[in-house]
């Protein structure tokens, strides 16, 4: 087995591959836009997925082994220990989070976020019947409090039911919630009633000082969905998890009686292989991971000294400031059209994303290297 899973591909082996990475894009453009990995599959998950194939287990699925065993690595990364019978099974996380804000709250409430951030949220909230509210982020990328404790107070009013969807670890920015961040919000949703509810699919990313929200005093009543795809690249193998906190079991009852949202049965036998027997897999990425947040660094400051990069540790996703560049709201446009490197659009993760674009760093050095050359080079070109 590698114990660097982000080394050693060539560009001609990825290229074989056919994810959206590598076929949204004619074969000149260099992809560095969505969340998936250049990396090497998880040897335990080959192994599992391919003995079910072999013996014809591609049915329905069925059993906690999915929640067991992501229950053990909790308690073995973060030394959360929380009861399985508290989760049930989902495709994937954006579905899981629907149906969250569809459990706590009714159409018209308010559901608040926090730009930039992940692009679906927007979507879920749209699409969910309920009204959005933003609070973004302070400048250096942390949760507002003060702004959060008004948005809480103004959804609330006469009587009426609010949620935030949170995002722990956060993407794009990789910002990694502190305890005490994740505190102060649960004694403010405590205060005014408001349901959180926390994406935590990138949380197996995060190599120290992660926390859970449930593993936070006063969030009982909040929700977590999680998912081993993003830290094991099995994002085609869906399947992910609602955990509810120890008063959240009502929400959790309506969820699970949702009809055609299931997980797919490979999906499980996939995710429970690698949390059970990926955890040198995980380590090797994380120091991989590591290695090319260096490497980022010194590609940055030497080629492109006036894009910023706040240097985030909590996805594998680089949130670059191109404002000094004088691209207007969307350079990823000109890295696109001029340069054929495609990054994540700003604007994409909410108004206060104009201006920025998002890496993905989750690749080789060589092709990591490729990508702020292209940038890089293109700047030229205007």
């Amino acid at each position: 087995m590698s114990l660097h899973p982000l080394r050693g591909l060539t560009l001609e082996q990825l290229q074989r591959r056919t994810s959206v990475k590598w076929r949204a894009y004619p074969p000149d453009v260099l992809p560095a836009f969505v969340a998936e990995m250049d990396a090497h599959p998880v040897p335990a998950v080959v192994e599992a997925v391919s003995r079910a194939m072999r013996d014809g287990d591609t049915g329905y699925p069925a059993g906690s082994s999915y929640a067991e065993q992501f229950g053990a690595f909790s308690e073995q990364r973060w030394g959360w220990r929380w009861d399985p019978a508290r989760a049930v099974p989902i495709i994937d996380v954006v579905t899981g989070l629907s149906l969250a804000i569809e459990a706590v709250t009714d159409r018209g409430d308010t559901v608040v976020l926090s730009s930039p951030v992940y692009g679906p949220f927007f979507m879920v909230i749209q699409r969910t019947g309920r009204t959005l509210v933003d609070t973004p982020l302070t400048t250096d990328g942390r949760l507002d409090l003060a702004a959060l404790e008004a948005a809480f107070a103004a959804g609330t009013r006469d009587g009426r039911r609010a949620a935030y969807l949170l995002c722990n670890p956060h993407n794009p920015t990789s910002v990694v919630h502190t305890a005490e961040e994740l505190a102060a919000l649960a004694d403010l949703a405590d205060r005014y009633g408001v349901r959180v509810v926390s994406d935590e699919i990138h949380a197996p990313l995060v190599a120290e000082g992660f926390t859970p929200y449930l593993d936070v005093l006063g969030t009982e009543q909040a929700l977590t969905v999680t998912s081993a795809s993003k830290a094991f690249n099995l994002a085609g193998l869906k399947a992910a998890l609602v955990v509810a906190g120890t008063h959240a079991l009502p929400a959790l009852a309506d969820i699970s009686h949702m009809v055609g949202a299931l997980p797919s049965h490979l999906g499980v036998i996939a995710h429970t292989a690698a949390l059970r027997d990926g955890g040198d897999w995980l380590d090797g990425v994380q120091e991989d991971l590591a290695e090319n947040r260096l490497l980022l660094r010194e590609l940055l400051n030497r080629e492109l000294p006036q894009v910023g990069w706040g240097g985030g540790v909590g996805t594998y996703l680089a949130w670059l400031d191109c404002r000094d560049l004088g691209l207007g709201d969307d350079p990823g446009e000109h890295f696109l059209t001029a340069g054929r490197v495609a990054l994540a659009r700003g604007p994409d993760f909410g108004p206060t994303g104009a201006g920025f674009a998002r890496l993905n760093l989750a690749t080789t050095p060589e092709l990591l290297t490729e990508a702020v050359t292209r940038i890089r080079s293109c700047l030229d070109q205007r």
